[in-house]
Formats: C-alpha cells, sequence, structure tokens
C-alpha cells in the first residue's frame, strides 16, 4: 500500500504573510459574483492595468482528449501517428492545486516576447512561491501586472518581455505583492 505524499503542513510552503497576520479564504455565491467584481472595479479598488479579469477555476467536468504515442514534429505529419494509447485530462495536465489556481485574461503586450499576447489566457498558481526568472502577476501599488520577477541579491524588480515596455523597479515608496506564479498560457488560434 503506497502513501498519499500530497497535503498538510510543509515548512516553506504557500504564501509569505505580508500584512503578518493569517489569510483567509472567503467563498461568495455565484449570483453575487458579477456585483463583487464591479465593486473592484471601482476607483477605491485595486485597479487592472495588464490583466482585464480575473476567473475562478472550477474543475467540474472530466474529460479525457486522446494523446498520440508519437510525439509531432512541426513538419510533415507521420501516418504512424494514427495510432492512440493514452487519453489526457486536462484539468489534471493544467491544474496542480485547484484551491489556489485562477485564470487572467492579458491586456497588454509588456511580455510579447515571452509568448504571452493579448486575450491570451494565463493559469495562475498563488501556491507556487516566486523564483528569480518566473513569469508572476504581481500587485504594485493597486495596479496588477503581469512580469518577469528578476532577483539579485535582496533586490528584485520585473522585466517586461518587450523593448516598448519599461522594466518595474520600485521605488522607496512602492510595494508589491506577488500574487501568484504563471503557470501556463492558453491560446487560440481561430
Amino acid at each position: 500500500m503506497t502513501q498519499n505524499k500530497h497535503g498538510g503542513a510543509r515548512k516553506g510552503s504557500g504564501r509569505p504573510f505580508v500584512y503578518n497576520e493569517p489569510t483567509k479564504v472567503i467563498r461568495v455565491p455565484e449570483s453575487r459574483v458579477l456585483e463583487i467584481k464591479q465593486y473592484l472595479k471601482k476607483n477605491d479598488a485595486p485597479k487592472f492595468n495588464d490583466i482585464s479579469s480575473i476567473t475562478l477555476l472550477e474543475t467540474k467536468t472530466h474529460y479525457e482528449i486522446p494523446v498520440a504515442l508519437q510525439k509531432v514534429a512541426a513538419g510533415f505529419p507521420s501516418p504512424a501517428q494514427d495510432y492512440i494509447d493514452k487519453t489526457l485530462d486536462l484539468n489534471e495536465f493544467l491544474i496542480q492545486n485547484q484551491q489556489a489556481t485562477f485564470i487572467v485574461e492579458v491586456e497588454s503586450l509588456s511580455m510579447r516576447d515571452a509568448g504571452i499576447d493579448l486575450n491570451d489566457k494565463l493559469i495562475v498558481d498563488r501556491s507556487i512561491e516566486a523564483k528569480h526568472g518566473d513569469i508572476v502577476l504581481a500587485l504594485i501599488d493597486n495596479d496588477f501586472t503581469i512580469k518577469r520577477l528578476m532577483i539579485e541579491g535582496n533586490q528584485c524588480w520585473l522585466q517586461a518581455a518587450n523593448p516598448d515596455f519599461a522594466d518595474i523597479h520600485l521605488k522607496d515608496n512602492q510595494t508589491m505583492l506577488i500574487w501568484g506564479v504563471v503557470t501556463s498560457v492558453i491560446k487560440k488560434f481561430r
């Protein structure tokens, strides 16, 4: 019998407490979600500059998609790829921690050279501790942004992936809170 190695408290895991107090999960009735989102868009609430929406992830379906045995080259397809051996559930593939994962929609080109374009959907996981080089969703002085986290010693800044956009170096009176790490980009080609 194998023992489940998931769950339970682990030292150093989770998000740091920026306000030096515990956080709390709040459940909202589905009928009030739009009202709450509208409230957050008011002038006295945080503004969204690099993202246009935050969508909670609820994996209510389990749909397995066939996976070909062979990897596919970007050139001419092989006839051997007609053989299917296994299936893949995209919920299990894209989401590591459902309770800490949400989707944001991109509304700027500041990360274009990292492959993140307008209207792409980003899967963000709040349970992952951000490290140097991660693409993160950050809150800087009530403005959300998607950038690459750069850390050197005790200094950190946010790097754009488009020369038309400036990197963000915090000034003395600015605060930054990392909301989560981007784990996947969802693109639609049609």
